[in-house]
């Protein structure tokens, strides 16, 4: 499961990473900060299985516990899959054959529909976008579900494919179907960042019925 990191703390890794592991002093020492503020920080990471700590013993010294990231926190820092992202859509923008990139697109398509799928499951359409929104949260999207109204929202608030969308707007179109095909619902992109919006918002169509719970 990919977990959201805090900005500070995504920096707070990057040199505790850099350091390759240490004490409470030696980062005290590092970030210039006070030892209260590094333990009261390693302890959240440590909760979030980001960092581990390790009890070392030095010759005739007292033992002391060092830490150093895990496993989990390198393989996070690490994914970034914007710039890639952007170079494989301009390259299949890039195929002249409209038969060629459309069944591309369409793979594409396919993928994120079967990946949702299979872990949504069924229900009412309450339960699916419910669904849908722990699946996005799983991957690091900042999504909300708003049910204050008569048909429930999905809210993006920090665009998942921005860099993307400001180069080709299809890809919010992509999106769209996706959710429709995943829902089972015709699905309207009612605000979106692209716009000017603080966020993206796809509203479910149909009865009130159909999306009780």
């Amino acid at each position: 499961m990919k977990i959201l990191i805090d900005p500070n703390d995504r920096e707070f890794l990057k040199r505790l990473h850099r350091m390759g592991a240490g004490t409470v002093q030696d980062i005290c020492d590092e970030l210039e900060v006070t030892a209260t503020a590094v333990r009261q920080r390693l302890t959240r990471l440590q909760e979030q299985q980001l960092v581990s700590r390790d009890l070392v013993r030095e010759g005739r010294g007292r033992p002391h516990h060092v830490y150093r990231l895990t496993e989990r926190a390198i393989r996070e820092l690490g994914e970034n899959y914007a710039d890639l992202a952007m170079i494989l859509w301009r390259e299949i923008f890039s195929i002249e054959e409209a038969e060629v990139r459309n069944r591309l697109l369409g793979r594409v398509k396919n993928s994120l529909i079967e990946h949702y799928s299979s872990v949504i499951g069924n229900g009412s359409l309450a339960e699916r976008m419910e669904g849908l929104k722990q699946a996005m949260l799983q991957r690091g999207h900042d999504v909300e579900i708003d049910s204050t109204g008569s048909l429930p929202i999905l809210r993006e608030n920090n665009c998942p494919y921005h860099e993307l969308a400001s180069f080709d707007h299809s890809i919010c179109e992509l999106e769209q179907m996706v959710f429709k095909e995943v829902l089972g619902s015709d699905i309207e992109l009612t605000l979106c960042c692209l716009d000017g919006h603080s966020c993206c918002e796809f509203e479910a169509s149909g009865t009130k019925e159909s999306v009780a719970t």
